[in-house]
């Protein structure tokens, strides 16, 4: 039998080593769990209010009013945090999609006492 170098026998392991941890790696990678599905929450404008009054939401999450009265109604944000939706007449849908974290109150602009909040987390 040959005599194996100390230092061969260490370079040997160092690369073993080093294959072994990137395929570790691989392996975590792959096991990670999938970014949430974007999800659609409906909101119900009907007599004079918004159903449900407060939501809570994932991030990302698309929110739809659907107008059900028979009068326009605008979705309008508190503090200007999403864009107004057109006047929404009767049957009409306005959606937004919320990016960040945050509490979001909103009113229709044209019955500011309708009021609703959405909370994404």
């Amino acid at each position: 039998m040959r005599h194996v170098n100390t230092g061969t026998l260490a370079f040997v392991m160092f690369v073993a080593l080093a294959l072994l941890s990137s395929t570790h790696g691989k392996n975590s990678e792959a096991r990670e769990s999938p970014p949430p599905k974007a999800t659609t929450t409906e909101v119900v404008i009907d007599n004079f209010s918004f159903s449900p009054k407060t939501i809570t939401v994932p991030i990302g999450a698309t929110v739809t009013w659907t107008n059900h009265d028979n009068v326009p109604h605008v979705v309008t944000s508190a503090d200007d945090q999403f864009k107004k939706s057109p006047v929404l007449k009767a049957g009409q849908s306005f959606s937004n999609t919320f990016a960040t974290s945050g509490t979001y109150s909103y009113f229709c602009s044209i019955h500011p006492r309708m009021t609703a909040k959405i909370i994404v987390k």
